[in-house]
């Protein structure tokens, strides 16, 4: 076993060096090699490497960008073979590791020390009063769980969250159980990042998911990058990006940070990304000011409504809009009502940009014929997120960018399974038809009402209407708002459980009784049944395939996710229950055949899994610009914009991710590409804001958020880096200031917490604060 780390670094005294100038490359390759050594060893970390993202390997544990036709050998990226690292790990978190260690001094502990001892290997146990957690066999831990589950009042009062980590077969099944038991109580961590993406999808376009391929992407005239930071986020899309751009298409970064990744790429599988110079992406940056994405997708509307009278109709697909599209003439009289002088005023104040560098833009638009949007959670996290997207919408509609090659809308997700267990049920406001065919297939009659999403639920725990609180992956409270409330909230349930691969910040938030039960990974091998298994996930483009480990476990106390589910629903529900849960973890071809027979797109499922690469599912707009709307058409919408006030003497601050971590998991104390190194409390400021704030760099500081609700929500002691944000901007890492986001502060029609738009001022700096 290798060693994990015993002390827990202080994360709040970096060393800051001027930001990097290209993305990858060496560096990264470095990197990659020494984390992978440090995790899992030469020979057992090498070997994963080799398997990740292959057809006939396993699934990256990261990000849901899709893979290739032609892959090469080395088929991952640096944050990739960090996740691949993690998992794969030789160190393990016995029983001995709490006997060691009580609830309370874990709860001292870091998110990222917790991450780092390694994977877990034995169910254990937090009875209520006591100290340490103890270990208990899975028979014990499933009579826990379903003694806990029969004293509810209520089905309701129970509520199952999942992770997009999360396998079709498993979150299939996960839902199943959950709707026999009686709630629709599913939520996801879709919730807190592209749900406004689907709601506003499912409005316009009739489906909540991108309507592209790669190969689109390699067609396009002209790829716009609102929001996201592929170069930390999803890097691999830096290759398919470096591979348009070769290829003749040009791209527009729209964002409030220059992001090293989209400006220049140094592809390590390239001779040119090792020794020369990497590939400029982006053709026009636009530094945006936050949340200003919807006011100037509005402008090229306008302006594009404009032109196209001024030039005979000329501009715009007429016969596109005429065919295909509905409330055109409602829309356009909305986008042109307001005065030339009202409009670019407050186009002007929303977005921060020169007119001139709008105008450039627009030239570039309309010398494209193939068009495609891409976006992330800078778009998804405001209040005005879903009308942002709607109007994302508007922009390609108007010159009939939907359904043809090389064009289309690309929301980029996160987690490498999230749209598909979307796909597969977990949703807390079912459709009619899905419960239908799931209640036929099974006999008996799911659950209608609508369950609790991921703020609906923290409020219901909050206000003791939650029993208990399952979570099949994920870090639940380091993910969430408003942490204190967080926490709070999930002390008050009678028993909290967490089936997780390694440690983290919820095991040690805990309800009065508390479970975590060990689960087999991405790049285990599984052995379920006797049999070695494989599962299927959906990435980010809607293509199906099978994922299957490698890695011996470390402990045979490890189970699958199908397998925990399965032991807990025959448990719950007696031997007379008619679904053959055994069977189904015997066999996760049985599960694929009921998927088959619930959802549509998944015909001949287990014969086109076995298939290299997997299979599309289908996308009407995509597939025969068919639009399953209320009207049957792609819906132009009216999208009113509303400049977010900033009083004097604040600035509107985002969370966002380092370079060493993927979502909550933090992999490591540097952010290369910022110049951060060695710690994590710091907030990027722009020069001239911090210096009218009177916040000299590398002081330190106070950030507090400010809301209607009057109530005062601070993170201390932060280090104060000068960084070239857009004017009135400032930046710092996510989890550690979700306190700063309020649980009622949400994006309007979609729920999820505005983690993109909070008004802060600074006060002086209270002192170092507990790692924890």
């Amino acid at each position: 076993m290798s060693r994990a780390p015993q002390e827990d670094p202080r994360q709040d005294t970096p060393a800051i060096s001027a930001p990097t100038r290209s993305a990858a490359g060496i560096p990264a390759v470095i990197n990659s090699l020494r984390v992978v050594s440090r995790q899992s060893g030469a020979a057992r970390g090498l070997a994963t490497l080799r398997d990740v993202n292959q057809k006939t390997g396993f699934d990256c544990p990261g990000c849901a960008w899709p893979e290739g036709k032609r892959r090469h050998l080395a088929e991952f990226c640096e944050n990739g073979a960090k996740a691949v690292a993690e998992e794969a790990t030789r160190r393990a978190v016995p029983p001995e590791f709490f006997a060691r260690y009580s609830v309370a001094e874990l709860a001292t502990r870091s998110g990222y020390w917790l991450g780092q001892q390694g994977r877990l290997t034995h169910p254990v146990f937090l009875d209520k009063g006591a100290t340490h957690y103890v270990p208990v066999s899975w028979e014990r831990a499933f009579s826990l769980i379903a003694e806990e589950l029969a004293a509810l009042d209520s089905p309701d009062e129970a509520v199952f969250y999942t992770s997009g980590r999360t396998s079709n077969e498993a979150a299939f099944l996960y839902q199943l159980f959950a709707r026999k038991f009686g709630t629709n109580n599913l939520p996801d961590c879709s919730n807190m990042c592209h749900e406004s993406s689907g709601v506003a999808l499912t409005e316009t376009l009739g489906v909540g998911k991108g309507s592209v391929l790669l190969e689109d992407l390699y067609q396009a005239d002209l790829i716009i990058v609102a929001g996201q930071n592929p170069g930390t986020n999803h890097p691999r899309m830096l290759s398919a990006l470096e591979k348009a751009k070769r290829g003749g298409t040009r791209i527009i970064t729209v964002n409030p940070l220059p992001e090293v990744g989209l400006m220049r790429f140094k592809n390590p599988q390239k001779a040119r990304g090792i020794v020369g110079g990497g590939t400029r992406l982006t053709d026009l940056f636009l530094q945006i000011r936050l949340g200003g994405d919807l006011a100037l997708f509005r402008a090229w509307n306008r302006m594009l409504v404009e032109a196209d009278r001024d030039n005979s109709g000329s501009v715009l697909d007429r016969e596109f809009i005429a065919e295909h599209t509905h409330g055109f003439d409602a829309f356009v009289d909305e986008l042109c009502a307001d005065s030339d002088e009202k409009f670019w005023a407050d186009v002007d104040t929303a977005t921060g940009l020169p007119r001139e560098q709008i105008t450039e833009a627009l030239e570039m638009i309309q010398a494209s014929k193939r068009i495609v949007v891409c976006w992330a959670m800078g778009l998804t996290q405001h209040k005005h997120s879903v009308p942002t997207i709607r109007e994302v919408v508007n922009f390609l509609l108007l010159r009939g960018n939907v359904g043809r090659p090389g064009a289309g809308v690309c929301p980029v997700r996160g987690h490498s399974n999230v749209q598909g267990d979307r796909t597969v049920g977990i949703v807390e406001k079912p459709k009619e038809e899905f419960l239908d065919a799931l209640g036929a297939e099974f006999g008996f009659e799911p659950p209608r009402h609508h369950g609790y999403d991921t703020v609906r639920a923290i409020r219901a725990m909050r206000d003791g209407k939650v029993g208990v609180f399952f979570a099949m992956g994920g870090n639940f409270v380091s993910a969430s708002p408003d942490t204190l409330v967080t926490e709070d909230a999930m002390r008050r349930c009678r028993l909290t459980v967490h089936v997780s691969t390694k440690l983290n910040r919820s095991h040690v938030v805990t309800g009065a009784r508390a479970l975590i039960l060990p689960a087999l990974a991405r790049t285990d091998r599984d052995l379920s049944g006797g049999k070695e298994q494989f599962v299927t996930v959906e990435n980010s483009m809607g293509m199906v395939h099978s994922s299957r480990g490698s890695v011996r476990p470390l402990s045979d106390q490890m189970r699958s996710e199908v397998s925990i589910v399965a032991g807990l629903a025959r448990r719950v529900f007696g031997p007379d229950d008619p679904v053959p849960w055994e069977d189904f973890a015997r066999d996760y071809d049985l599960i694929r055949d009921r998927i088959e027979r619930v959802i549509p797109g998944f015909a001949n499922y287990n014969e086109r899994a076995r298939r290299p690469g997997g299979f599309l599912l289908p996308h009407a707009p995509r597939d025969s610009r068919r639009f399953p709307t209320a009207t049957g058409k792609a819906n132009f919408t009216v999208n009113r914009m509303t400049p977010l006030t900033v009083p004097e003497g604040r600035l509107l601050l985002q969370t966002l991710r380092s370079h060493d971590q993927y979502n909550t998991t933090v992999y490591g104390l540097d952010d290369r590409y910022r110049g951060v190194r060695g710690g994590r409390r710091v907030v990027l400021v722009n020069p001239e804001d911090a210096q009218r704030l009177g916040l000299a760099d590398g002081s330190y500081t106070d950030i507090v958020s400010e809301w209607p609700d009057g109530v005062e929500r601070r993170a201390a002691h932060y280090l104060v880096v000068y960084y070239p944000t857009a004017p009135g901007c400032a930046a710092a890492y996510y989890p550690e200031t979700n306190v700063l986001v309020p649980l009622d502060s949400t994006a309007e029609g979609s729920n999820t917490p505005t983690s993109k738009s909070i008004v802060v001022r600074f006060e002086p700096d209270s002192g170092p604060v507990e790692t924890g």
